[in-house]
């Protein structure tokens, strides 16, 4: 399959991929547009992962208020060095992450920090749910992890879709902008407050009414 310059330009746009990088792709695909982005996505992955042996203790905290205080956070995230702390882009990744903390309600950064006891105690709910359903034993275990994956994405903020493109996730994202930026990059630490968390109240679904307005 041809592709023409406009393809090129096109999958560059979308990607933030050099132009070589995207005329590669789209020669190793054959001209196909979705698969040369799946290309230069897994090409990503690899790349980036090779920088996570870096050390990544500059950075910068950042803060976000939204709906007028009702909801705040604020995230630690590291780079390599002051001068790219100081960047436009970083300051850019910085309140779309905490951006995406207060739209999608994190608990935790990575399925790592996940307690033990909260991911024991989830399996044996997904795992009663499954049995309740009628499942054959044989085929429980096998959906309780398929459903734990569900869990990660609900309460980890590295498996979330990010909510500016759901397309990817924030894993796929800090790759991205680990390659754009060209050093390792690193979400520390974050801290979400609701305004009234714990008090007796009207429930208002903060976190879907702040995704809703990020996403126009």
């Amino acid at each position: 399959m041809a592709f023409t310059a406009k393809d090129v330009a096109e999958l560059r746009a979308r990607t933030n991929a050099g132009m070589m990088d995207c005329k590669k792709a789209l020669t190793e695909c054959d001209g196909d547009f979705e698969k040369a982005a799946l290309w230069l996505r897994e090409k990503g992955i690899a790349a980036a992962a090779k920088k996570q042996n870096r050390i990544a203790a500059e950075g910068a905290i950042f803060s976000y208020l939204h709906m007028g205080g009702r909801i705040g956070v604020i995230c630690e995230i590291n780079c390599e060095t002051d001068f790219v702390a100081k960047t436009e882009l970083f300051q850019e990744i910085g309140k779309n992450i905490t951006m995406q903390i207060a739209a999608a309600n994190p608990k935790y950064v990575r399925r790592e920090e996940v307690p033990v006891e909260a991911l024991n105690a989830e399996k044996e709910v997904l795992r009663a749910q499954a049995i309740n359903e009628g499942k054959p034993a044989q085929i429980v275990e096998r959906m309780v992890e398929g459903r734990v994956n569900k869990y990660y994405q609900d309460v980890c903020l590295m498996d979330q879709p990010y909510v500016k493109d759901s397309s990817m996730t924030i894993t796929e994202y800090m790759n991205e902008m680990t390659l754009k930026i060209g050093e390792k990059l690193s979400i520390r630490r974050f801290v979400r407050w609701e305004m009234g968390e714990g008090l007796e109240k009207r429930h208002d679904d903060l976190a879907e009414e702040v995704a809703k307005q990020i996403n126009g």
